[in-house]
């Protein structure tokens, strides 16, 4: 079995009980939250991922190609800028957030330990995102199963540990919630560094060459994809957060009160969205493996080897995906209402199919989009297809007519454009057919 095929499978076998975990995290969410309160919690979430972003400057994914295509003389010279480059990210953050704290009502009328939470999480983020990105670049995907495990974990540890024995308000309810997330990083950086620590002493007793690059050179590296990646993710965190505000402002125009648009969306994002993308822990599992694999073999210009990558990610999704879908479509109206007790939400899993399925091919074409070194482009189809999708959300949701169905179609709307987008772009790159036929070797 290739290296590929079984870090794949590592991470995906891992990946899957931690999906599990995540179904029961959800369900404790939802029950303890309640509607109203798990829609706050959801509308929270996007703007904590924006600084998570921000905290992390996409660092696993340029160290670990950077870590795939360079020789190991080159990694300690790298590791010791990337960590220097992490200080000074760190206190610019910081800094920035307290001047948004002081300028902005972000996160007035809620908990106000929830300010503190953000604070806390940037270090820990941005100093995990680097050891995240070398051992994805060694390919040492057993620690970085381990990691997105134990973070899941931890976090159901405490909830149900928490919730059993407490009963709380509802803001305190959804602070304390945000507590268990933030906390279980925290024990994934005392893990991931230690993990490093015990990795770099066995290259110092095995010896190694030591050739750094210049800081130009190493900063170059670094920034020529981390720029462009942070963009495109804080892009997307962005729609992200606007998301729901937009999707309640549509449906409030379309004739709904604040409250019953904002249950509609909790309905939606916590229940429906929970369980259609339960499955896309394969795709995420296959964007990890895939971006070091690919950069490898554009270096050595292998380009029947992406190709074979290509065809291997298809088949995988496809024989994972449609299956998925089937069973929403099928049995949506069971699954709901026995694990979250909700029957409304079944109607919207059911139309959502096309959400799911394409953002399960979205992820790993985003891989080879990066590993080709086509960042911008994959930035530029998020761009269009994120305009797309809103327009259609704001003027179909806002119709009495559609109402939630219009927001909906929005959302499959965007989602497949930004596929096609993704899939053309890469068989335009590797000079192939849209069936995988006729490759022109470079």
């Amino acid at each position: 079995m290739s290296l590929f095929l079984k870090g794949t499978l590592v991470l995906v076998i891992t990946a899957f009980f931690g999906e599990m975990v995540e179904f029961m995290i959800n369900m404790i969410l939802a029950r303890e939250l309640g509607e109203a309160g798990l829609g706050t919690y959801m509308s929270i979430l996007p703007t904590v991922f924006l600084v998570v972003i921000l905290s992390s400057m996409e660092l696993p994914i340029s160290l670990s190609k950077f870590i795939a295509e360079k020789d190991e003389k080159h990694h300690r010279g790298m590791l010791q800028y990337v960590f220097r480059f992490a200080v000074l990210t760190t206190i610019i953050l910081l800094i920035a957030m307290i001047f948004v704290y002081m300028w902005t009502p972000l996160f007035e009328g809620i908990h106000t330990g929830i300010r503190w939470l953000i604070l806390a999480v940037i270090p820990i983020v941005a100093f995990t995102s680097i050891i995240r990105g070398y051992f994805m670049g060694v390919q040492e995907m057993r620690k970085i199963a381990v990691a997105n495990f134990l973070r899941k974990g931890i976090q159901l540890l405490l909830l149900v540990s928490i919730y059993q024995f407490l009963s709380f308000s509802s803001d305190t309810s959804i602070f304390i919630a945000l507590c268990t997330l933030v906390a279980s990083e925290a024990v994934v950086f005392i893990y991931l560094i230690q993990a490093y620590i015990l990795n770099r002493k066995g290259k110092r007793k095995k010896g190694f060459a030591h050739d750094p690059l210049s800081k130009v050179e190493m900063r170059k590296s670094i920034l020529s994809v981390s720029v462009p990646t942070t963009v495109l993710r804080i892009f997307h965190a962005f729609t992200h957060a606007v998301q729901p505000f937009l999707i309640k402002l549509a449906l409030v125009h379309a004739g709904m009160g604040a409250a019953e648009a904002n249950e509609h969306f909790g309905m939606m994002a916590g229940i429906a969205l929970t369980i259609g993308f339960f499955p896309s822990f394969i795709a995420f599992s296959l964007l990890i493996v895939l971006i070091p694999t690919i950069s490898e073999k554009v270096s050595a210009k292998d380009v029947e080897g992406i190709l074979l990558h290509l065809k291997q990610v298809m088949w995988i999704t496809f024989g994972y995906g449609v299956p998925a879908v089937v069973v929403y479509y099928l049995l949506g109206d069971y699954i709901t209402t026995t694990f979250f007790h909700s029957v409304t939400s079944a109607y919207y899993l059911k139309l959502l199919w096309p959400y799911f399925f394409f953002h399960f091919l979205v992820l790993p074409l985003q891989a080879f989009l990066i590993g080709l070194g086509l960042v911008k482009d994959a930035l530029l189809h998020t761009v269009w297809a994120s305009i797309f999708s809103f327009s259609l959300i704001y003027i179909l949701g806002s119709n009495p007519e559609f109402g939630m169905s219009g927001v909906i179609i929005g959302l499959n709307a965007g989602a497949v454009l930004s596929a096609l987008l993704h899939y053309i772009t890469i068989c335009r790159e590797l000079e192939t057919t849209l069936w995988l036929k006729s490759l022109v070797k470079m």
